[in-house]
């Protein structure tokens, strides 16, 4: 299929290949990269592969651990579904850290991607990890907030709420009061509970539709993906969903600018819930709701541009370290809004005040 990685930029830490389950053919890719030092906030590496003949973009973005958002916004010029025998495919495959906390999960909706920090053993250097993922419709939001893990479930069943149930009858595709596991069931083989009641980082059966906005409200990612990741992740992990289109942080003393396209609708804020530790593995599962949902028309929230995101991120990038933005570089980016960091600024050294623009 692919013929050849061109590795740009940063050192990649791992990839970790494994064996799908479902087919020795299959290769699951799960990005690993070491945290960088105190103060800096980029991983990974772009880099480009030679399309063959029989690829598609979808194929290409699999295998290197990519959704569909984020290697078409990167191939804006190369067709979906023939790219053709020797096109150079970008992979986006370098990331800007969100801001804050390095711990547990870290869901960024603008970004379709997920990053895993999990807890270092001993001396051991960090580590992140980082997945595409799907999230909810402009009609059934995934909500903002922080959470946690509350139980894990395998082979999970799926309970449509009605909404669903009469969506799909709508449609002519009538659903039953409940789907067992197997090749129907839209959750996959695995899912992970969160204490945000009825919502789940889930498998798939549809994998095609992995970095897409597509789900009743939940993150589900590709099923090699969750299957690696499932084994990692314990009950009471803590789990933070954001909506970060922008992410501005520190290469040495170069400011990276990362963006993606603001979601048309953004999705709610919720306040943090208390959860309770007790797994229930067959209870209601949203996409899997509980209960129907909010549209946006129950819950209205004002959008931000994209060059209010530019100012708080900025803002939280020097809180501690001063810089300066080339907004001519800044608004270039945020034009392409393709997802590849891009130097948009300096470090200010002996200032006594920080200048976002010159």
């Amino acid at each position: 299929m692919m013929k050849r990685v061109n590795n740009k930029g940063m050192h990649i830490f791992s990839k970790v290949l494994l064996l799908c389950a479902a087919s020795l053919a299959s290769v699951v890719h799960a990005a690993t990269y070491e945290l960088p030092p105190e103060g800096s906030d980029v991983v990974g590496a772009i880099a480009t592969v030679t399309a063959s003949f029989d690829d598609t973009l979808i194929d290409i973005a699999r295998v290197h651990g990519l959704g569909y958002q984020d290697i078409v916004r990167a191939n804006p010029d190369v067709n979906v579904w023939v790219p053709g025998e020797g096109t150079e495919v970008v992979l986006p495959t370098r990331y800007v850290l969100p801001a804050g906390p390095r711990r547990g999960i870290v869901l960024n909706i603008a970004e379709y991607r997920l990053y895993y920090f999990p807890e270092p053993k001993g001396d051991d250097p960090g580590v992140v990890m980082t997945y595409p993922i799907s999230i909810g419709r402009m009609d059934w939001e995934t909500p903002l907030g922080t959470t946690t893990v509350i139980s894990k479930v395998v082979n999970p069943s799926w309970y449509p709420p009605q909404s669903v149930r009469d969506e799909h009858a709508a449609e002519g595709r009538p659903l039953p009061r409940v789907v067992p596991a197997g090749p129907d069931n839209p959750l996959g083989d695995r899912a992970m509970r969160l204490g945000l009641p009825g919502y789940l980082i889930h498998g798939t059966n549809r994998p095609a539709g992995v970095g897409m906005r597509v789900t009743h409200g939940c993150l589900r990612m590709f099923p090699e993906d969750i299957r690696y990741l499932f084994d990692y992740i314990a009950v009471s992990t803590p789990v933070r969903i954001i909506n970060e289109p922008v992410k501005i942080g520190w290469q040495g003393d170069t400011l990276v600018l990362e963006a993606h396209p603001v979601l048309e609708a953004p999705p709610v804020d919720t306040i943090d819930e208390p959860v309770r530790d007790a797994p229930v593995p067959d209870e209601p599962t949203r996409d899997e709701p509980t209960r129907d949902e909010p549209t946006t028309d129950d819950a209205v929230v004002e959008g931000k541009d994209a060059l209010t995101y530019v100012t708080e991120q900025f803002i939280v990038a020097t809180a501690e370290r001063q810089g300066r933005l080339d907004w001519s570089l800044v608004e270039a980016a945020i034009s392409r809004s393709d997802g590849i960091p891009v130097a948009v600024g300096v470090g200010i050294k002996n200032a006594a005040t920080s200048a976002a623009s010159e």
